[in-house]
């Protein structure tokens, strides 16, 4: 019995799985694709609301499954499932024919998924601020191209995404104000993924704490996903997971090369900081978010999406 078929045989006393409850479509969003997915046992799920490290994640689980390889294309081997484009039919076949362990990527809050009890799922929170302010860079850079994919094929559920507000500020309370807006609900998804922390499947990260210490985080996240790395393969692993190599080799692990942004991939790989908010936001504002985060998601889940650390 390998280390991945022990503990999957550790899992199967734990009850009360989740249950997808509803459906989730908009611009971005078709929540149907996983009624038709077929996983694996050994499939893993990386999960975030969207701009807290997900691109990150997926460089981390490729690097320790198949690595250290600086050719590895992560964008391409990792697809975000819940994407409405392509079509569900496309990516369906595409990740059916995929023969090494899978890696997928979702933003869906956890009643919008089909969840599996075998698969390794991993979610990545970030403090909301950070969200946002990373989110608007996101938003600012993309090109013509991305709203054509966006708004204009076929299938899209709901209004279109429109340009995104002036300045950081305004997109912030608009973003407060409307919940997610003009993407998704935010507090929802934390919430939902909070929930179910304890499941023996499920495992937190936040990205303040990869920021803080990396390569102990990456240790933490192959002993969860039962990836055996060998010691010498860790110094070139952290290499290629570092911000300023995936920075210089961004077409790499972007979608799509960076196609959809004006400036390209150098866009969709920005400054990978926390804090910047700081310099915009006055008190008020910043406590006026905090209080929020703590009616929402009460006070353990909201000091844990601030900071980080012990999730438990």
């Amino acid at each position: 019995m390998n280390a991945f078929e022990g503990s999957i045989r550790g899992m199967a006393r734990t009850p009360a799985w989740p249950r997808k409850t509803r459906e989730f479509h908009n611009h971005h969003f078709d929540s149907t694709i996983w009624n038709d997915f077929r996983f694996r046992p050994d499939d893993i799920v990386i999960a975030t609301y969207a701009k807290s490290g997900t691109t990150w994640m997926q460089q981390m689980v490729g690097q320790m499954l198949f690595g250290p390889d600086p050719e590895l294309p992560v964008a391409q081997m990792s697809p975000w499932l819940d994407l409405r484009v392509p079509p569900k039919a496309v990516k369906l076949s595409e990740a059916e024919a995929q023969a090494h362990r899978r890696f997928l990527k979702t933003h869906l809050p956890v009643d919008a998924l089909v969840f599996s009890p075998q698969a390794r799922y991993v979610y990545i929170g970030r403090d909301g601020r950070d969200v946002v302010w990373s989110m608007y860079n996101h938003h600012a850079g993309a090109n013509a191209a991305w709203y054509t994919a966006l708004n204009d094929t076929p299938g899209r559920v709901g209004p279109p995404i429109g340009l995104p507000a002036p300045d950081v500020r305004r997109y912030f309370h608009e973003w407060m104000a409307r919940d997610g807006h003009p993407f998704w609900p935010f507090w929802e998804n934390v919430r939902s993924w909070w929930e179910i922390r304890h499941l023996p499947n499920v495992l937190m990260v936040h990205f303040a704490d990869l920021k803080r210490d990396m390569p102990a985080q990456m240790r933490r996240i192959a002993r969860f996903l039962a990836i055996e790395v060998d010691a010498a393969d860790w110094p070139a692993i952290e290499e290629y997971c570092s911000f300023a190599w995936m920075k210089a080799n961004a077409v790499r692990s972007t979608p799509l090369g960076g196609a959809f942004w004006d400036g390209g991939a150098d866009t969709f790989i920005h400054k990978g900081v926390n804090g910047r908010w700081t310099e915009v936001l006055s008190a008020a504002e910043s406590a006026d978010y905090e209080r929020r985060a703590e009616r929402e998601l009460g006070p353990a889940c909201a000091r844990w999406l601030r900071e980080g650390g012990d999730s438990d």
